[in-house]
């Protein structure tokens, strides 16, 4: 607590707004997508999403691969509390569906789907995409489908697996086939190690136009270590740091950038 405490204090002292973006691919992405408040037919969607979640008062086993949980103490796991404690905030879920919108990403992967809060935006803000995610817990990605299919969300490919199997599964597949991701999303295990980790089996992925988001940056200060590396990287050249999220892109025509901004 005390180091996401100082970490918040740090992100709002260096954080700036659109008023201090002079990159016009920021200034605008920031203004027509991260800054758009108008309300869209789809928010109405993820509210019902979210709310069938919040009154299921089932109990699931739910098996963690990732660096655990700083909330629940017992992996017998009920489903409105999973929904109201661990998964993506109403206000993430609707930027998401605006980025996933601005963008318009073809192939979309989601590393960590618990239960397909973040899908959904996902799939709804490109229902024309086609949308990979990937949990490693069986129970959890069956409450997840069940909720695709209650709320239309079709263009959902979801896939039980160990992240890092499936991963080296594609690596070996780009030998005889070309695999492109137009957006990914990690949210899948806050640890450094699997982070730096994926980065690295899904650069051969990216295009010039690829968006990668991280949740969690500040998770830890080895989150935050993962993320200043990936920030190095010569593939590399634009950062925005959220606080709750790191966004990426690989425009080879744009200097090297870095950007702190207050969503």
């Amino acid at each position: 607590m005390l180091h996401t405490i100082k970490s918040y204090l740090k992100f709002l002292w260096n954080s700036k707004n659109e008023h201090a973006v002079h990159s016009p691919f920021v200034f605008h992405l920031l203004t027509k997508c991260f800054y758009d408040r108008k309300p869209k037919p789809e928010y109405l969607i993820l509210k019902k999403y979210r709310k069938s979640l919040l009154e299921n008062k089932n109990f699931i086993e739910v098996t963690d691969f990732g660096a655990g949980s700083k909330i629940f103490k017992s992996n017998n796991r009920q489903i409105s509390k999973i929904a109201s404690t661990a998964g993506i905030s109403p206000k993430r879920a609707e930027l998401l569906f605006r980025v996933t919108n601005y963008f318009q990403p073809k192939n979309v992967l989601e590393i960590g789907t618990s239960l397909g809060l973040a899908t959904a935006a996902l799939a709804l803000g490109n229902p024309k995409a086609k949308v990979i995610t990937l949990e490693g817990c069986p129970n959890t990605a069956n409450v997840a489908q069940n909720q695709f299919t209650e709320f239309d969300c079709l263009n959902v490919n979801s896939i039980v697996t160990e992240f890092e199997n499936y991963l080296q599964d594609i690596q070996r597949r780009l030998n005889t086939e070309a695999q492109n991701f137009d957006l990914i999303y990690f949210d899948g295990n806050h640890s450094k190690k699997a982070t730096l980790e994926y980065f690295e089996l899904l650069l051969p992925t990216i295009n010039n136009d690829s968006v990668w988001i991280f949740d969690d940056i500040h998770w830890s200060e080895e989150m935050e270590e993962a993320w200043g590396i990936i920030q190095n990287h010569p593939k590399v050249k634009v950062t925005i740091d959220t606080f709750q999220w790191g966004f990426v892109f690989f425009r080879y025509e744009q200097e090297k950038e870095h950007f702190v901004i207050r969503v």
